[in-house]
């Protein structure tokens, strides 16, 4: 995901609490609760998508979007304790199945479940847009993506700048 970000962020901080060999190792729950970056993009560990919210927005000056499970919508105690409080400004739903693979990239595999952005913007809106995210996978995939090395390259461990990217200012 960093990768695909860098183009439009001056810098980016990147980590992972599994150690996945990209970006700093490091527990995301476990950051000061304060304004200090923002936006917060990610694609959480599932159980804990909630729990990534609550604190990405405390983290977030500009924004939160967290890629998710398109389940995550549902719930009575999730709509009471996010989306009563906190209207997303966008759900951009994918329609077509984009597979996942925990800790690895894998060209040839296939899911079942549907996935989707969950954006929300500072200040808080109070009526939610929905989208929908055209067939992309086929067109915006990149042979490249899966050389081996890819998630180990140096120049995308820790903090990633622009600069060091060779992105200039536009």
């Amino acid at each position: 995901m960093a990768e695909a970000l860098r183009p439009y962020f001056r810098t980016l901080e990147v980590s992972d609490i599994g150690g996945y060999g990209y970006g700093d190792r490091r527990d995301f729950l476990s950051i000061e609760s304060r304004p200090i970056t923002d936006w917060v993009i990610t694609n959480p560990p599932f159980r804990l998508a909630e729990d990534f919210f609550l604190h990405a927005h405390q983290i977030a000056r500009v924004g939160v979007a967290l890629l998710v499970r398109t389940v995550f919508l549902e719930s009575i105690g999730r709509h009471q304790r996010v989306f009563s409080k906190f209207s997303p400004t966008m759900v951009a739903q994918f329609s077509e199945r984009v597979p996942m693979v925990k800790g690895r990239l894998d060209p040839k595999a296939s899911t079942a479940t549907g996935y989707a952005w969950i954006i929300w913007r500072k200040p808080l809106v109070q009526d939610t847009r929905l989208v929908w995210i055209p067939r992309c996978r086929k067109v915006l995939e990149r042979s490249t993506d899966y050389e081996p090395g890819f998630l180990s390259h140096s120049s995308v461990t820790g903090k990633i700048s622009r600069e060091s990217a060779g992105i200039s200012d536009l």
